[in-house]
């Protein structure tokens, strides 16, 4: 514990305990490495090279800017409930996002494209 001007910092809420030596041999065999199935399809769209503007373009359009789910539902002029948005619930969202921005800077970059009809 660290005591500052006011205020007492207790270093074990910034400190992970390593629970890994603690642990009995009983309790480790029950540990199962994390088994991740979308691996490849992950390290597929992050090698996607974009050189071509009609597949940029398509890509573009294809992965939207915005969450298409996300509403506010209005009943005479006022807002009565929320959706929110669920595309991050997609497992693959992080790279699709990666892949889109990699295409709108391909447009800009070298094909000197106005990229403000895909946002």
């Amino acid at each position: 514990m660290l005591k500052t001007q006011n205020q007492r910092i207790f270093l074990s809420a910034f400190i992970k305990p390593l629970e890994d030596k603690n642990q009995t041999g009983s309790e480790k065999q029950f540990v199962q490495p994390k088994l991740d199935l979308l691996q490849p399809l992950r390290q597929w769209l992050d090698k996607v090279e974009i050189q071509n503007r009609k597949l940029a373009k398509f890509i573009a359009k294809l992965i939207p800017a915005q969450c298409p789910f996300e509403r506010d539902i209005m009943l005479f002029g006022r807002k009565i409930a929320h959706i929110p948005p669920m595309c991050k619930l997609n497992p693959l969202y992080n790279e699709l996002v990666y892949l889109r921005f990699r295409a709108l800077c391909y447009l800009v970059d070298q094909c000197g494209e106005d990229i403000q009809s895909y946002c």
